[in-house]
């Protein structure tokens, strides 16, 4: 079929997996807007010549989600739908060569740290100037905000380092840079996201300076919400708590991923944090920041989970009471520690364990979410589903946790605007309510 031929390349970027992805693709899409070139992402109307990739190659179904896609768009190219494939991102980074050998129709592979060469390749210069610009993709009130790259934690399971490299921080002028470009093109939340938060600045500065970076940039006039995303429980920077605690524009949330609590498991993951000092950064962090939304990550099936494991772990949900908590089941991931370890865990007892956590879960946020009947909140909201307008509290971050529901006949919000919202009822996972003056 013949191949239809444009005056001047209209490219789609695809993003694969978390927010860091999509962060490197607004990047992407900023340079590309400034030399000139028309750029689109994840358009629907798929008149696109030219598709980039940006892949995940976190775990096994990120890798296939990631594969899946990349074949669709050669299929598309053989047809005659698109011109050019690219393909970048984690998967490409640490696939590379094996991708090239069994996907040869993709036109280019790029690493993770080679924007400059991708963008080279679609004839476009790579403008310093820009450092710290993005095209924002989510909805304009909000934006996610990369605070460092890479990571230096020795987690048995996870391939991150290989694909992102080693820590680098990015400077605090830097970000609060960032942060009043993106106000001032309306962003009123900004969540800062980075492999680990909470080792922020020791490679620059020679001491961890989170609680640093976030007084900065709570002092960013217009900026209402600030969300911190990916703690680590071992060696929290406690002095980060305190400005959470006084700054009102600091969202009363944090993310931190714990994974397990078994002390044998623990070790086996070289988390660098036992049971009773996990346990003790908990209750610190609940002393400190009285009300606040804890959001955590587990990792079942790891090699060598007992049962007995698997029940301490459910124990210590019961005890905590989480308000977000969410499941993973482990894969084996090349060239990691983990890796060479015997996956002795049948995937279906896998499956089995991350379902008898969710169902936990989802009674311990069905209680907590009762406790919110009657009480009002303010609310940012995000967009018109159906018959109602949704939005969430700063207890909530956008995509994975709770969301606030009103109904569009009884109520009248603007998207990306705040109200107060009596909350009437509640189900394990929405709030119900009317906005109230």
């Amino acid at each position: 079929m013949k191949v239809r031929t444009r005056k001047q390349d209209k490219i789609n970027i695809i993003t694969m997996g978390c927010s860091k992805n999509l962060v490197d693709s607004e990047v992407l899409m900023s340079q590309l807007k400034a030399n000139e070139l028309e750029v689109s992402h994840e358009s629907e109307k798929d008149d696109a010549n030219v598709v980039i990739i940006n892949t995940c190659g976190f775990i096994d179904n990120a890798k296939k989600e990631s594969i899946d896609t990349i074949l669709d768009y050669v299929d598309r190219k053989e047809k005659g739908m698109v011109d050019r494939v690219y393909v970048t991102g984690c998967l490409s980074h640490r696939y590379q060569e094996d991708l090239e050998a069994e996907i040869p129709e993709v036109d280019a592979w790029f690493g993770t740290l080679e924007l400059p060469r991708l963008l080279n390749t679609l004839g476009a210069d790579y403008k310093h100037e820009l450092i710290g610009e993005r095209l924002v993709t989510t909805p304009s009130h909000y934006a996610y905000m990369k605070i460092s790259e890479g990571c230096d934690r020795p987690c048995s399971f996870c391939a991150i380092p290989l694909m992102r490299g080693k820590h680098v921080s990015k400077p605090i002028e830097q970000l609060k840079k960032e942060a009043e470009h993106l106000v001032k093109n309306g962003t009123k939340e900004i969540l800062l996201i980075a492999q680990d938060s909470t080792y922020y600045g020791l490679d620059l500065y020679g001491e961890r300076k989170l609680a640093d970076l976030l007084r900065v940039l709570s002092d960013v006039e217009g900026l209402d919400w600030i969300r911190l995303h990916y703690a680590y429980p071992s060696q929290f920077p406690m002095d980060a708590l305190d400005v959470i605690a006084e700054r009102k524009n600091i969202c009363s949330y944090l993310d931190i991923p714990l994974q397990h609590i078994s002390d044998k498991m623990l070790k086996a993951m070289r988390r660098g944090v036992t049971r009773r000092r996990t346990q003790q950064v908990v209750d610190t962090i609940r002393e400190k920041v009285p009300g606040i939304a804890l959001r955590t990550t587990m990792l079942v099936g790891h090699p060598g989970e007992t049962v007995d494991d698997f029940e301490e772990l459910k124990d210590f949900i019961r005890k905590n009471k989480f308000e977000r908590l969410g499941v993973f089941t482990y894969s084996h991931e090349d060239n990691t520690h983990s890796g060479s370890l015997v996956d002795d865990v049948p995937e279906e007892v896998k499956e089995q364990r991350a379902a008898e956590l969710m169902e936990l879960q989802e009674q311990i946020s069905f209680d907590l979410n009762q406790e919110k009947v009657g009480k009002t909140y303010r609310v940012l909201f995000d967009r018109v589903e159906g018959s109602h307008f949704v939005g969430r509290t700063e207890f909530d971050s956008p995509e994975v946790d709770n969301e606030v529901l009103v109904g569009k006949k009884e109520n009248f919000v603007r998207l990306g605007d705040f109200a107060n919202v009596k909350i009437k009822h509640a189900t394990a996972f929405d709030l119900y309510g009317d906005v109230v003056i």
